[in-house]
């Protein structure tokens, strides 16, 4: 069964609404949002010895023991999630180099001229 033209008019509206919420959640990291080397590699060691201070808790039967391990595993999970703001070393190399990578600059212009094109398709309409 067709759609009314108010329920078409209605579904375009939400839809322009939404893609301009996802073009807002859906970005590209900024320049110190990224993760470092260190902080995962230091987060995944908090999370191994919280584990491993989890399973003493559980055999000797130290309730004490197994929560405060398990509170140095999420600690470790969210040192490994915490984005890098000092500019040093990140996954995708130094600041200086990702700055000057033709390739961020080249994904960002066509996600762009993506978004222009659906932007026209449908005010069009």
């Amino acid at each position: 069964m067709p759609l009314s033209e108010q329920e078409q008019r209605l579904l375009d509206e939400m839809e322009r609404h939404l893609m301009s919420k996802d073009a807002d959640v859906v970005t590209a990291p900024r320049e110190g949002q990224t993760l470092s080397y260190r902080n995962i590699v230091y987060g995944s060691i908090l999370v191994l010895l919280g584990l491993g201070g989890l399973i003493v808790g559980v055999s000797t039967d130290l309730i004490v023991v197994g929560v405060l391990a398990f509170l140095v595993m999420v600690a470790g999970v969210v040192l490994a999630a915490t984005p890098n703001r000092n500019g040093g070393p990140t996954t995708r190399g130094t600041t200086g180099e990702r700055k000057s990578a033709p390739a961020a600059r080249t994904s960002a212009s066509f996600m762009d001229r993506i978004n222009e094109r659906w932007d026209r398709r449908h005010s069009a309409e």
